[in-house]
């Protein structure tokens, strides 16, 4: 079952980040707090959406996919972009993945959004075949660029003169 994040799923939100970032072996990088991620997703005016999945028997959260729109100039319409989408290891092939991914595809068809798209690293190979199952298409290219820490501050203090 796919649904959308309440304020209650914070914390499991929290621990799939968490889960996630030590996966892609990088748990160090993985500093977000439960009263950041309750603002961002269900603040006075919320940036990012989440969806959980959860096992039909059970009742418990395996997966979630957090995403927020983005704009193509080109076609002059939002999108979306997926920034997580993870499914817990005891939870894998079980359809969760493809169930948010489905879901995440209805909303911008629903929206008349014009793509859907994420990052994957390139060492995640059972991920990568996954994508390309689903009919998704690698974007070789493009390189995505990253500014952050201190050659991020340096540039806004050159952009504040």
């Amino acid at each position: 079952m796919i649904r959308s994040a309440v304020v209650e799923d914070v914390p499991t939100i929290i621990e799939l980040i968490r889960e996630l970032a030590d996966y892609e072996k990088a748990l160090d990088q993985a500093k977000a707090t439960e009263e950041q991620l309750r603002q961002a997703l269900f603040g006075e005016h919320p940036a990012v959406f989440a969806l959980i999945a959860e096992d039909e028997s059970t009742g418990a959260s395996v997966g979630f996919a957090l995403w927020f729109r983005n704009f193509s100039t080109w076609t002059g319409t939002h999108g979306i972009h997926l920034e997580d989408l993870y499914v817990r290891p005891s939870a894998r092939g079980g359809g969760h993945g493809k169930a948010l991914l489905a879901e995440l595809a209805r909303i911008a068809v629903e929206r008349g959004y014009s793509r859907l798209e994420w990052s994957v690293l390139d060492w995640n190979e059972p991920s990568i075949g996954f994508y390309k199952a689903l009919g998704a298409e690698p974007m070789d290219e493009w390189t995505v660029f990253r500014l952050t820490g201190e050659p991020l501050r340096e540039l806004g203090a050159a952009g504040a003169r």
